[in-house]
C-alpha cells in the first residue's frame, strides 16, 4: 500500500515499506505511542515513547515535521496522528498496521 491520506484525514496512512525507507533516509521522527510495557518488548529504533493518554494531554510535546506514529496494530497511533495534525504539526504519519505490520514484514526492532 502507498502513502495515502484520505479527504476525511490531515495524516498520511503509511505501509511498513514506505515507512522503512524514510525512516532510513532520516526524514521521520518515531513516536510510539503504546504502554511502556509494550514498548520495553520491542520497538522501533530511535523511537520515542510517549504513550497515548499523555500525548492526548499534551500534543504540544511533539514538534515539528515529518513525525511518524506507531502503535501495535495502527488505531491508537491514528488516533495520535489526528491529535498531532489538529495540534499544527505538519507532515503526520500513521505506520499502518502498526508495529504487527511491521515484525510480519521482518524489520528490525529493539528490545
Amino acid at each position: 500500500m502507498p502513502i495515502t491520506q484520505r479527504s476525511d484525514e490531515p495524516f498520511y496512512r503509511i505501509d511498513p515499506e514506505d515507512a522503512k525507507q524514510l525512516i532510513d533516509e532520516g526524514k521521520l521522527k518515531i513516536v510510539d505511542v503504546r504502554e511502556p510495557s509494550e514498548y520495553a518488548v520491542d520497538h522501533l529504533a530511535n523511537a520515542e515513547l510517549i504513550p497515548l493518554n499523555t500525548f492526548l494531554r499534551n500534543p504540544s510535546r511533539v514538534q515539528g515535521a515529518g513525525v511518524l506514529f506507531v502503535c501495535e496494530m495502527g488505531q491508537r497511533s491514528a488516533v495520535a496522528a489526528e491529535m498531532a495534525a489538529a495540534a499544527g504539526i505538519t507532515e503526520v504519519y500513521n505506520l499502518e498496521g502498526g508495529m504487527n505490520a511491521w515484525r510480519g514484514k521482518g524489520f528490525p526492532v529493539e528490545h
